[in-house]
């Protein structure tokens, strides 16, 4: 999840044909050409076993920031011409509330009801609200605006009866006198361990455990954090370790993208999380790799702009555009596996793609998988 970035106009060229509607984009440069979304149907190789009629439909849905630019009706619109049955709405943070006039609402339930109607009468439901942000900034200021967004989110949720929040776990200071977050994934040396101990001892395990008890007070038993660099949160088993100290309300947005490049599998992921319960939400996104910048400069080198591709050793990509849809296959199957009940949210950070076009493109490819799975 990044700030919304304006669309911009693409060449002609950086499209590649390809049979069944999809497009395979080309990467600017001349040694590098996307991989071509394979066809839906398994190959040798796929995990997937033949389609179950036990096995549950999975909502499909969408992100709303890709829409910032379009009024809440003329995005239900667009949304419900793509056959889509859900959305994750930002309230405030990072994806701001283009769409939900956060402090409106809750001050009116009425109002509330009849927003969320809205989305009713187009057969889309509001499946989760989404308040990205660090409530654990160093600078209080900023802390305590996604603190109060939180909260309001929670109340929000409350209202509508939507059982899932979206965020970010957040990511403090290394030492009470600084400034701006420092993320810390290795410990050594030995400061950089004492840093990380009292980053969580004294700054996220308590906000968490007073944030998700204020969520409980409120009927809001699932805060489902996305697993992202920059946050102390940013794999499995540092979800698994916040959830071990505050409670059962931590659980995962499963936001592949990011497990992708720190060479977690997909199908373990899901399967690992869902035994333990904590699967929440899914963010569908995908992520593509340039072996040969990969195999000079590693995975710690990611490109969020076209400009910067040539030297990129992976950028975020719609689904399909970076792993096959074999792949996709699986991943949605393993989701029915461990009896996910949350939504598939499309959210689309493609450099390559415009926003709408990405979104129509991973529409795309999960409905066919899905409609593969079930036998349809």
């Amino acid at each position: 999840m990044r700030k919304p970035r304006k669309d911009s106009a693409l060449d002609r060229r950086q499209f590649l044909a390809a049979t069944g509607g999809l497009l395979a984009a080309a990467i600017p440069g001349s040694a590098k050409v996307a991989d071509v979304v394979e066809a839906a149907a398994p190959s040798s190789h796929s995990r997937v076993p033949k389609p179950s009629g036990s096995l549950r439909k999975i909502p499909i849905g969408v992100f709303d920031p890709v829409y910032e630019h379009l009024s809440l009706d003329a995005m239900l619109d667009r949304v419900s011409a793509l056959g889509l049955e859900a959305m994750e709405i930002g309230t405030g943070g990072y994806p701001n509330n283009r769409h939900c006039p956060l402090d409106e609402l809750i001050a009116d339930r009425s109002k509330a009801k009849a927003w969320q109607k809205k989305f009713e009468d187009k057969g889309i439901r509001v499946a989760t609200l989404s308040c990205h942000g660090n409530p654990v900034h160093p600078d209080a200021k900023h802390a305590q605006k996604d603190i109060g967004t939180f909260r309001k989110t929670v109340l929000l949720a409350e209202m509508l009866d939507v059982k899932v929040i979206v965020g970010f776990s957040g990511c403090p200071g290394g030492t009470p006198q600084d400034t701006q977050p420092n993320w810390i994934t290795y410990r050594w040396p030995p400061e950089y361990a004492q840093m990380q101990d009292w980053q969580w001892k004294e700054k996220v395990i308590p906000y968490w455990k007073e944030a998700a008890k204020y969520a409980r007070d409120h009927g809001i038993k699932r805060l489902a954090f996305e697993m992202h660099p920059n946050f102390v949160v940013y794999n499995p088993r540092t979800l698994m370790k916040l959830r071990e100290a505050v409670g059962e309300e931590i659980g995962a947005n499963c936001d592949l993208s990011h497990l992708f490049w720190q060479g977690c599998d997909p199908v373990e992921v899901i399967h690992f999380l869902g035994k333990q319960g904590a699967l929440f939400h899914a963010h569908m996104k995908d992520t593509t790799f340039y072996p040969e910048n990969v195999n000079k400069y590693g995975v710690l080198n990611f490109a969020f702009e076209k400009s910067d591709l040539d030297s990129a050793s992976e950028t975020f990509r719609a689904v399909g555009y970076g792993h096959s849809a074999s792949l996709w296959k699986s991943v949605i199957k393993a989701y029915m596996d461990v009896g996910f009940e949350g939504i598939l949210s499309i959210e689309n950070e493609d450099p390559i793609l415009p926003g709408e076009v990405g979104v129509e493109r991973a529409a795309y490819v999960l409905k066919n998988v899905r409609r593969e799975l079930l036998g349809e």
